[in-house]
């Protein structure tokens, strides 16, 4: 009977830490992350409850943190991810590393987050200069653009629609992605100069956008899902590379 129902078990289980609620988690992560995995691969979501990305609300949902680490690990995840470029960024990256590393300590599984992987993902192309297509407000571009500065890479520029995190919540799918490819094409256009774009934010459906943007610009373009994969799975050899999803995750360089 154990062999039996080990045979029915997914071969990974990915674990996420979301910053909504738990009972509010992404549906339309889901819908884009089963687009890249195999079909033996589960994802598990937790929920941080966050209700803003201003420091008190980062501060308040980080709390939680913890909590959610244990929940996937009672779930037996393979790997974990920080999910929330604007929480990172808000963070900083130092107690972000820091997270990511007292969580491998303490539990034994891997942990990533979003422009961790985003970093790695240019660091591997060679490339230093991006534009972002960003939704969110000032205070959290800027954050934003510090991170990414701490790893060495410079953001020529970052769109705005001074969204915060209930807005983002807010969205349907549609507006989702109309939004994602209207920030990224926007900051293709407005900073030629960067050699890739980036368009954070899971709930925005943006991994859609990614063969648009890199068709149209003839530039690599990412998301933190884009990012994250083949940081995570495709860069291991865990799962091998997704093929019309852009240039990184097919394994280019």
């Amino acid at each position: 009977m154990a062999d039996y129902i080990s045979k029915l078990m997914p071969r990974f289980r990915y674990g996420v830490i979301q910053p909504r609620a738990n009972e509010e988690v992404s549906r339309a992560r889901s819908y884009q992350l089963y687009k890249l995995l195999p079909l033996d691969f589960i994802e598990i979501s937790t929920g941080l409850g966050l209700e803003n990305y201003t420091e008190e609300g980062v501060e308040k949902a980080i709390k939680n943190y913890w909590t959610c680490v244990d929940r996937l690990v009672s779930q037996k995840v393979d790997h974990i991810i920080f999910s929330g470029a604007p929480i990172s960024a808000v963070l900083t990256r130092a107690r972000v590393l820091e997270l990511l590393k007292q969580t491998k300590e303490k539990t034994g599984i891997s942990a990533d987050a979003p422009l961790e992987a985003l970093l790695a993902a240019l660091k591997h192309l060679g490339l230093t200069k991006i534009a972002v297509g960003s939704r969110w407000a000032d205070k959290v571009n800027n954050a934003i653009i510090q991170y990414l500065k701490e790893g060495g890479i410079q953001v020529v520029g970052i769109t705005k629609r001074n969204q915060w995190a209930s807005d983002s919540f807010a969205m349907s799918l549609e507006q989702g992605l109309e939004m994602a490819l209207e920030v990224g094409r926007e900051a293709a256009k407005t900073w030629p100069e960067a050699q890739a774009i980036s368009i954070p934010g899971g709930a925005a459906m943006a991994l859609h956008v990614i063969p648009a943007i890199e068709d149209e610009f003839g530039k690599p373009a990412f998301t933190n899902m884009s990012a994250e994969v083949w940081n995570d799975l495709v860069r291991p050899g865990i799962i091998p590379p997704v093929q019309g999803w852009g240039k990184l995750l097919a394994g280019g360089k």
